[in-house]
């Protein structure tokens, strides 16, 4: 992706159970961590992460947005650790994000953004949702 001048979208996130374990953190930071094995400082900039919930993704049950806040800032904790600091990089919040939750899910100060899934598809949804951005500006 890189090698192409494309961005690259990182997606974590845990499932359920994880999370009913307390272990979503523990699982998001061993993903991430990963994943950005030998990823170069320099092209950080073209790095957006994703905080995907496997366990909202198309269920119609996302995270609350305390929960999206919570963990979008631990990545970006994260991600100070590894490179230094990683404000350039865009955190967004998937798993149902809709046009109920999106000005909720976007007030928060470490939610960068959205990755929206099916809502996308749903033209009056989207335009809400897109709505709802634009007067958080």
């Amino acid at each position: 992706v890189l090698e192409q001048d494309l961005h690259a979208i990182l997606c974590v996130g845990e499932v359920l159970e994880e999370r009913e374990a307390g272990r979503a953190q523990d699982v998001v930071k061993r993903q991430l961590l990963a994943a950005l094995e030998g990823f170069p400082e320099d092209k950080l900039y073209r790095l957006v992460v994703a905080y995907e919930p496997v366990w909202a993704i198309g269920t119609g049950v996302a995270a609350t947005a305390d929960d999206a806040e919570e963990m979008c800032a631990f990545i970006r904790g994260l991600l100070d650790e590894r490179f230094g600091d990683s404000g350039h990089v865009i955190i967004q919040y998937g798993g149902s994000a809709n046009e109920k939750n999106a000005a909720e899910l976007l007030s928060k100060p470490n939610v960068g953004g959205l990755l929206i899934g099916g809502a996308s598809l749903k033209a009056d949804a989207f335009t809400a949702m897109i709505e709802a951005a634009a007067s958080l500006q």
